[in-house]
């Protein structure tokens, strides 16, 4: 949650089986844990959304607000993100923010959506960060911006990685649809019933909706519909396997020679 965030981008310089064992399942997901232990067993949902604070706020509503600012921001410095992971660190942020929103709606519809986002975001994630991890390994690519037509040369892999981003913006038929949809519900119940504020953490919940069809389809489009030679050519359907096949850093006698003869060329 900002601004105790600047550690899970920062950790992006681990493994790929190490980054999604953080974003996944252990580490994000025990404070995630915590919170909802806390609310739910030591103060009760009734006791979080009926206790005052300053200046009049609940702290239920305060507890969403939090999560409300953190998603919205995270999805926009995701947008900004041009090296995968970092874009998946942020999205993580943006996503476990979801699930501290809806444990501070009041109902019982914003609970078991909060409580569903914990496993959904789960597996989405963690099938996110193994195709990152196989890209990087196949092809030395970890910038958006160099995996044009990847698509063509890893269709599993993007495949995996195309699905897995539908579920994490919230497509029906998908896990993160299904989390997402009783937060909705919970938040308009919340506004209709006990106060005005839950429509704005509505409003919050599907502008982050967009944002992450946002932040996850220029990967996409990348891969599937640019070409390695022209990236403005679309569709991509006459040209070569794209993607990386050696490393991109810069060599250290000024030339490719090496990387060239190690690839046949």
């Amino acid at each position: 949650i900002m601004p105790l965030h600047q550690w899970l981008p920062e950790a992006m310089v681990a493994p790929t089986p190490v980054s999604g064992l953080l974003h996944a399942v252990a580490v994000v997901k025990s404070g995630a844990f915590g919170v909802s232990r806390v609310v739910l067993d030591v103060f009760g949902p009734e006791l979080v959304f009926d206790l005052s604070l300053p200046l009049g706020f609940s702290a239920g509503l305060v507890l969403s607000t939090i999560g409300a600012v953190t998603l919205t921001a995270a999805s926009f410095i995701a947008l900004r993100k041009d090296h995968l992971k970092q874009r998946l660190a942020y999205s993580t942020v943006s996503q476990l923010s979801y699930i501290i929103l809806g444990l501070g709606l009041f109902g019982w519809y914003g609970l078991v959506g909060a409580l569903l986002h914990i496993p959904a975001h789960a597996f989405m994630k963690l099938t996110l960060f193994f195709c990152a991890g196989n890209i990087h390994v196949s092809t030395h690519t970890d910038y958006i911006s160099e995996m044009a037509g990847i698509g063509k040369r890893m269709p599993l892999t993007m495949g995996a990685f195309t699905v897995a981003s539908l579920g994490m913006a919230g497509i029906p038929l998908l896990a993160g649809f299904v989390s997402k949809y009783y937060m909705l519900i919970g938040g308009i119940r919340m506004g209709m019933e006990l106060t005005p504020v839950a429509y704005y953490l509505v409003g919050a919940l599907l502008l982050s909706g967009v944002l992450n069809i946002a932040y996850f389809w220029p990967v996409i489009y990348t891969a599937f519909f640019e070409s390695e030679d022209a990236h403005d050519a679309k569709p991509l359907v006459d040209f070569r396997m794209g993607g990386e096949s050696r490393s991109t850093l810069t060599a250290t006698d000024g030339g490719r020679t090496a990387d060239d003869a190690a690839t046949g060329g």
